[in-house]
């Protein structure tokens, strides 16, 4: 069984969210047209759990879950026609397990209906005892990373095929992460191996992107200061307030979109904070030019009245706009189409923080600070700030994949490039909802595409592009999976699953959508026809929270969307034929599943 090297799961603690079900939204209408009883309405998250863990317990050769086990909950979704599902992360003899997570699937009446798992096997430890101490582990990781790490932690790394005792340290500072950001890195505690030693944050570029920039000699200087999106567009003061602090609505001068309406928090007569009561108190501050990977040693922003940014460079409120706007934007998104309530599902506001170090030349999504982090540009090759729309929709997204499936790079190469399927799964999904961000945002300033990075001011005019990835010449993406996808770079492996997800939005062929031209071949030379952009976005949210793993392939997103499919529209269903033509047209099917996986 192969399985990858990849990046630390979750801290497995006890949470029971929201249930992230697609109720209430334009997408949950399955096709049964099901039902529910009220007393199936009123079943409790808690119970729920208590009865997934039972049924993982009770069918431990499907689940792997076996004695010296334990299951703690990170999600919990009640899917509007009955299903449940609880993500699990586990713990091994009060050890956490990198790679033991798993979901367990409940019917409306809580009996068990299956598992989706990372480890396809029991953990069993080879070696009870460390031969590494823990100050020795912590020397090794600090060595490696090249910055300060924090205190060894003992897990059993199960991501391998087999089960090892090793030490988890996160190393702060790293001079090997772009921006001075933290890794994690795991120690075999019996040999003192390094098995895998991953950066925390998701990096918009990758270091081969900017190594081929730098080659090519390309200075990426979009243009800023657009205009105004409308004349009449101003800001609206709280008049008669009797206590502070209240919502009040606010005019943001951006670089990329125009003027744009904000919401901020109004804290006095003429004090303003840029920080949104209506979404959850999403907030977006100054890291004033340091690498602070703490939220609460960034500088607030203000005004007296109301109206942030010029729209140039030179302010530096106009970035604060723009990264504000993309949250905010994404929140809408996920909330509107998907029911769900922030990136993590808590009902908790999503945070930035831009001017990001000394000279930064990306945009990051930062697990540490919870946090997404804007560089203003090296000052060389990137001459403006990262805080494009499509930008934060692909970033926040990774927040989202973090919450639930975690999907993790098979491997990190020396100089920081995240290899496998699983991480170009992670991307593809970004640039997926990404993209939609842009469809739900609607701003006429940045017109909605199938492109990602269209406003970075490329010589190739897009970063990435969903109808025909291997258009994109910087990154090398690929249209087609083959068995050496497996050990591609996470970026251009992304074209496989992005461009099985435009075929089932849109179908093969020539199209024009805003005025831009689209042009998506098959492998097979099949013509597939597109089931539409709403249905296609339900299936692969609804795979992803349901049906994806830490460790999953395109193989098992293939499987993954198929069950979507069926839950949301039925097994004979138009949509889940199409899902599988989608597939196939990418040469993902169920007879090339590589051997070792069947």
């Amino acid at each position: 069984m192969r399985r990858p090297h990849i990046r630390s799961v979750a801290v497995a603690v006890v949470v029971t969210t929201a249930a992230t079900g697609l109720a209430g939204t334009a997408f949950a209408q399955p096709a049964t047209g099901t039902s529910h009883s009220a007393a199936a309405a009123r079943t409790s998250a808690a119970s729920v759990v208590t009865a997934a863990r039972t049924a993982a317990f009770a069918h431990a050769s499907e689940t792997g879950v076996s004695k010296g086990d334990e299951l703690r909950a990170v999600d919990v979704m009640i899917d509007p026609e009955g299903a449940r599902h609880v993500r699990f992360t586990r713990a091994h003899q009060g050890m956490p397990v990198l790679g033991g997570d798993l979901v367990v699937h409940l019917s409306e009446r809580l009996a068990y209906t299956g598992v989706t798992r990372a480890a396809d096997h029991t953990v069993r430890l080879a070696a009870d005892d460390a031969a590494v101490s823990p100050a020795q582990a912590e020397q090794k990781a600090a060595q490696v990373a090249k910055g300060d790490a924090g205190s060894a932690e003992l897990v059993v790394d199960a991501r391998d095929g087999a089960a090892a005792l090793a030490y988890r340290v996160t190393v702060s500072d790293s001079d090997t992460t772009q921006g001075g950001g933290s890794r994690t890195v795991v120690i075999d505690a019996v040999t003192g191996k390094v098995r895998s030693n991953t950066p925390d944050s998701d990096e918009f570029l990758s270091p081969k992107l900017l190594d081929t920039l730098r080659e090519r000699g390309e200075k990426l200087d979009p243009a800023t200061g657009i205009g105004s999106r409308a004349a009449t567009l101003t800001a609206s003061p709280v008049t008669g307030a009797t206590s502070y602090p209240v919502k009040a609505r606010g005019v943001g001068n951006s670089l990329f979109v125009g003027s744009v309406p904000l919401i901020t928090t109004q804290t006095g007569s003429t004090s303003y904070l840029l920080k949104d009561p209506a979404r959850w108190g999403t907030e977006t501050r100054d890291a004033m030019g340091q690498e602070l990977e703490d939220f609460s040693r960034g500088k607030k922003f203000t005004s007296t009245n109301n109206t942030w940014g010029n729209g140039t460079v030179s302010n530096r409120t106009s970035a604060a706009v723009d990264a504000q706007y993309g949250i905010t934007k994404t929140l809408d998104f996920y909330r509107k189409t998907f029911g769900r309530k922030g990136i993590e599902n808590n009902s908790k506001g999503a945070r930035a923080m831009v001017h990001f170090g000394n000279k930064v030349g990306n945009a990051f999504w930062d697990p540490t600070c919870d946090c997404m982090l804007y560089g203003d540009g090296d000052g060389s090759m990137f001459k403006k700030p990262l805080v494009v729309l499509d930008v934060s929709g692909h970033e926040l997204t990774h927040g989202v994949v973090d919450a639930t499936a975690g999907l993790e790079p098979t491997y990190v190469d020396e100089s920081g490039n995240q290899y496998g399927e699983p991480g170009a799964l992670n991307e593809s999904l970004a640039d997926i909802f990404g993209s939609n961000v842009e469809f739900s945002a609607n701003n006429i300033k940045d017109k909605p595409d199938y492109l990602v990075g269209e406003k970075l001011g490329l010589d190739q005019k897009f970063l990435r592009r969903l109808d025909q990835p291997s258009r994109d010449e910087l990154e090398g993406a690929i249209d087609y999976w083959d068995p050496s996808t497996y050990y591609t770079e996470v970026h251009a492996g992304s074209g496989v699953s992005s461009h099985a997800y435009y075929l089932l939005a849109e179908g093969s062929g020539s199209k024009t959508i805003n005025g831009v031209a689209y042009y998506s071949p098959t492998f097979d030379g099949s013509t597939v026809t597109g089931i539409g952009r709403t249905k296609a976005t339900a299936i692969f949210y609804r795979a992803l929270t349901r049906y994806m793993v830490s460790t999953t392939d395109f193989h098992d997103a293939r499987t993954a969307t198929l069950k979507a499919a069926t839950d949301l529209y039925g097994l004979n269903s138009t949509e889940y034929k199409a899902v599988n033509r989608a597939w196939a047209a990418v040469n993902v099917t169920k007879a090339n599943t590589p051997a070792a996986r069947n």
